[in-house]
């Protein structure tokens, strides 16, 4: 037998949400796409009634807001009836946004870590580094974007590392924050302790610091993965590129595929997700093991 309180608190809520969300999104679909319908009846010197108008916005080829089912019905046909290696498929575009995701993050990852450490036991670094670390979030990556690309491929590097770095110029900055707030997070009277058994510096670092320091860290994690594959996203849209799902998106703009626009974003969407939860299975298992509670 099922457990009826996990339906009632955790599945119904959730379930009465998206129901909710779909009956909006239907109804919105009605409005925006009713119009069009009505101008194509206008032109061709006809009336048409309400019942009519009703399933013609549900199937339109190009409407201004696709229906649920139509998406669904591009996702299933573009993910698993074509090859993965097909530049119609989305699993194809979504793992070259993938890769460069993942390169970003890394790379994001162990700058944030390195910085961190610095501005924790660097008192110069803290009060010099920090402030340009947070300045550098306030420009828009829409606009740092194509400036990148621009200067890498002046000096011959293209592809997938400029890209990658977009990534993490936005994923380094929450990986810093967490990681010095998380090595500062050991009380006084804990340094003190270690003080008192002559601990050096690296010592303290890696027996106190760093352990303290992984709850935030893979908060931070979490942030910064999810913000990476927008970075790889937004690395895909100034420079024409073929493939990957800002390519896709930026196809289905040109050519009015709003199919192709909306199925890309939920594939963007469940691939972040997939990649939160991931990093969130890791930071699961690394407190366990470290004896914490997650």
């Amino acid at each position: 037998m099922g457990n009826p309180g996990f339906f009632r608190d955790r599945i119904m809520p959730v379930g009465v949400i998206l129901l909710a969300l779909l009956v909006i999104w239907y109804v919105a679909v009605i409005f925006l796409n009713a119009p069009f319908e009505r101008d194509t009846a206008a032109r061709a010197g006809t009336t048409i009634t309400f019942s009519e108008i009703l399933p013609k916005t549900m199937f339109q080829q190009r409407p201004v807001l696709p229906a649920p089912h139509q998406v669904i019905t591009e996702i299933w046909n573009t993910t698993f009836l074509m090859p993965i290696t097909s530049k119609r498929s989305l699993v194809y575009h979504a793992w070259i946004t993938l890769s460069a995701t993942l390169l970003g993050f890394g790379i994001g990852t162990v700058l944030g870590i390195v910085l961190a450490v610095g501005i924790v036991h660097n008192r110069a670094m803290d009060r010099s580094l920090m402030p340009w670390v947070i300045a550098s979030q306030t420009i828009p990556i829409l606009a740092i974007a194509p400036m990148i690309i621009v200067v890498l491929n002046a000096v011959g590097i293209s592809g997938l590392l400029p890209k990658a770095l977009i990534s993490t110029y936005l994923s380094f900055f929450p990986i810093v924050v967490g990681m010095v707030k998380g090595l500062r997070s050991p009380e006084q009277i804990q340094l003190d302790l270690m003080h008192t058994y002559y601990a050096s510096p690296s010592q303290t670092f890696w027996k106190l610091r760093w352990p303290s320091s992984m709850p935030y860290l893979f908060t931070s994690l979490k942030v910064a993965i999810a913000i990476s594959l927008v970075g790889a996203i937004v690395g895909e849209l100034p420079t024409g590129a073929v493939s990957g799902l800002g390519a896709r998106l930026l196809a289905g703009s040109y050519y009015g595929q709003t199919v192709q626009i909306w199925s890309a974003l939920f594939m963007a969407a469940a691939l972040a997700a997939t990649l939160v939860i991931i990093v969130g299975f890791a930071h699961t298992a690394v407190l366990k093991r470290m004896g914490m509670k997650p």
